[in-house]
């Protein structure tokens, strides 16, 4: 059981972020370049994006439960990062940037409450993305390669937050590119993390 709760959070990690991609490639005046992966969840097709930070979070968290027996701290971090992942699905963002087609550019004057709480989701996910890394380079429980790669991901993944917020205060047209280098870089993390724990459990 906690070997398939493992990967399960393994395959929510990496299936969040290829769904995220293909949804926005295929999409009309949705640039993966430009706009954010949580604008995914507005217009017609917006469910799919919803449906994909709920249940991706939902099985994120779980497989956090997983890692509990390696280390209690570890295990949280990782059931926090899916319950943000879960939050910010049930709070999507208000329409902004131009997306979706006939919004006008620039963020919205007023943010409503449900844009709020998404922010503060957002803010989770990306706070917990750098340091989990960090505290797995310090679990002795775990092989010692994968610690001091882990090491290595905790410094890349701070990086490409911080560049990530300047990007979006600056109203970058790469914003959207530089968040998903963030999200390819802690979620990525997130699934070799668990899928070592899942294969030091057998």
């Amino acid at each position: 059981m906690q070997e398939a709760v493992l990967i399960l959070g393994a395959v929510a990690s990496l299936a969040f972020l290829v769904g995220s991609t293909i949804d926005g490639l295929t999409r009309s005046s949705y640039s993966v370049i430009r706009h954010p992966v949580s604008a995914l969840a507005l217009g017609s097709r917006g469910w799919l994006q919803n449906l994909s930070f709920v249940l991706c979070g939902a099985l994120i968290a779980t497989g956090g439960a997983g890692v509990w027996s390696t280390s209690w701290l570890l295990a949280s971090g990782v059931i926090v990062l899916g319950l943000g992942l879960l939050a910010s699905g049930i709070y999507p963002m208000d329409p902004a940037r131009g997306y979706p087609p006939g919004t006008p550019e620039g963020d919205p004057p007023s943010p409503s409450q449900h844009h709020v709480r998404h922010d503060q989701a957002g803010a989770v996910v990306f706070f917990t993305m750098p340091v989990l890394p960090l505290v797995a380079a310090l679990t002795a429980a775990l092989p010692i390669p994968f610690r001091w790669a882990s090491a290595a991901v905790a410094v890349a993944v701070a990086v490409g937050v911080g560049a990530f917020s300047k990007a979006w205060e600056a109203e970058s047209p790469r914003a959207g590119l530089v968040q998903r280098l963030a999200l390819a870089g802690g979620l990525g993390w997130l699934a070799a993390l668990l899928l070592v724990v899942a294969a030091e459990t057998r």
